[in-house]
């Protein structure tokens, strides 16, 4: 392999970086020892700048073009963005429902021929018959039973929408990836600008 130049950035297979490479995993490094490497770098990737500068961090990211192509934002020199997770809301949803249509249920309702004494239903009352004749009353249609007979069964149908589905749960958005190793050049061939 011909001699890098400073700053250049290859894949490399092993588990080590040979010598005059550092891995880009973000690690700071002294200004003082890599002078050459801080004049083209800087502190785009971290640093204080006084004695320290960061290198790229590869470390679970994947590298992009700095720039802007049409219909895509702008991305600039050392700018981390990305997840690798999203939770889609439902408001992010376009606007839809889920209708429940074609059900059948088939209604039995048990009375009681015991007259009524309660205007309020409740978990165990039964409709029932009244002896209120009063115009204008309340009626006490509900007794606590027995049952002794019901009304003539019938079929309603049942229409609406189901309830709101997606519990806010992280949805992976990861690529497919095969981890390699990204090294930096620290020494070689301090490159000119064109």
């Amino acid at each position: 392999m011909s001699e890098p130049f400073i700053g250049q950035i290859s894949m490399f297979a092993g588990n080590f970086a040979p010598r005059g490479w550092a891995f880009c995993n973000g690690q700071l490094l002294s200004i003082a020892q890599n002078t050459a490497l801080f004049s083209i770098i800087g502190t785009t990737y971290g640093g204080n700048g006084t004695t320290t500068f960061a290198l790229p961090n590869f470390g679970s990211r994947s590298p992009v073009g700095i720039g802007q192509s049409p219909g895509l934002s702008p991305i600039n020199l050392g700018e981390q963005s990305g997840t690798e997770n999203v939770t889609i809301l439902s408001t992010q949803m376009p606007q839809h429902v889920h209708p429940l249509v074609g059900v059948t249920a088939s209604v039995s309702i048990p009375t009681s021929s015991v007259a009524g004494n309660s205007k309020t239903p409740s978990n165990t009352s039964v409709l029932s018959t009244t002896n209120d004749t009063a115009a204008g009353a309340e009626v006490d249609i509900y007794g606590a039973g027995p049952s002794d007979g019901h009304l003539a069964p019938f079929n309603a149908a049942v229409n609406g929408n189901t309830a709101v589905a997606g519990g806010s749960q992280p949805l992976p958005i990861r690529n497919p990836y095969l981890g390699i190793n990204f090294i930096i050049a620290t020494v070689g061939i301090y490159p000119t600008r064109n």
